[in-house]
């Protein structure tokens, strides 16, 4: 295998549940020497890897791996989206979401000889007032769980299992309808709805499968919108969908979509971005941008 120049390796200090130091940085660094590559491995914070990876793809690199969760490549993504510069990926986090999805090794060995391959392709992603998200973007229940949970973990150390259950369980008894217009495409309706789901291209909703894509580069969003529902049902539903069980009659699927407006009555409104949490101004413009990263994949 022929080797390459050295190429920088942006790490996520914790991810994963993991804490990471100088014995995790030498064993990827290991690892990417192993399959031809000589790599500078930083360990780093998410706000630092967003700054490095944009300064590098401004210099002309071509190549900038990213380890770490969906939380760390999305940020990456953000920058090397619509530039030239290939986003190889090591799947260091808890679900590896993207990284599955686009059939990368979870194995850090094999994601490594994966990315020194080289072999890459263009894949969509999606952007909500102009912030990239390469899986999901919600509101409603979801981001007002997520807050929940990471206040948990940040004042009593909770297990982020346990801290999502109790604020799965808080947020159900509390939580009322969203009132939200919705333009799609060209064409506006009002919904009364607990959750939005916006998904960067089509998502399974199938027992076999659920929360997996099978294509990453069809250029269109996934929009589901949960029915409304009496307070039981409300929560039997919430339930499904967040462990990937939905029923058919749980949400409302708008096809063909490639363009979204979501209006609302509020100054502002919590909205995750691949899972986590902002607190924006409507409207939410999504949007789906075909092609725009290059990513190197089987």
């Amino acid at each position: 295998m022929p080797r390459v120049r050295e190429v920088l390796a942006c790490i996520s200090r914790s991810s994963g549940g993991v804490a990471r130091g100088d014995r995790e940085a030498d064993e990827i660094r290991a690892a990417l020497a192993s399959a031809g590559m000589a790599a500078r491995v930083e360990l780093l914070e998410g706000g630092v890897i967003v700054g490095l990876a944009q300064q590098s793809a401004a210099d002309g690199a071509k190549l900038i791996i990213v380890g770490g969760g969906d939380g760390s490549i999305s940020a990456a993504a953000g920058v090397l989206a619509g530039t030239s510069t290939k986003l190889g990926i090591l799947p260091l986090g808890t679900r590896n979401h993207f990284a599955r999805d686009l059939g990368i090794p979870m194995n850090l060995d094999e994601a490594a000889k994966l990315i020194a391959s080289g072999k890459s392709r263009k894949v969509d992603v999606a952007d909500v007032n102009g912030r990239v998200f390469l899986n999901n973007s919600a509101i409603g229940l979801y981001p007002l769980m997520v807050i929940d949970r990471d206040l948990q973990r940040k004042r009593l150390g909770r297990s982020k299992r346990l801290a999502m259950l109790i604020a799965s369980a808080r947020t159900l008894a509390r939580f009322d309808h969203h009132r939200l217009i919705l333009t799609v495409n060209e064409e506006k309706e009002r919904v009364d709805t607990p959750l939005l789901f916006v998904g960067n291209n089509d998502y399974r909703l199938d027992l076999r499968a659920p929360g997996r894509r099978e294509s990453l580069d069809d250029g269109k969003l996934c929009v589901l919108v949960m029915r409304k529902k009496t307070r039981r049902g409300l929560i039997a539903a919430s339930i499904r969908a967040l462990f990937g069980r939905t029923r058919e009659n749980d949400m409302v699927k708008l096809e063909n979509v490639e363009r979204l407006r979501v209006t609302s009555r509020r100054r502002h409104l919590p909205v995750s971005i691949d899972g986590e949490v902002a607190e924006l101004r409507p409207p939410f413009d999504y949007k789906a941008r075909k092609r725009a990263l290059n990513v190197i994949t089987p």
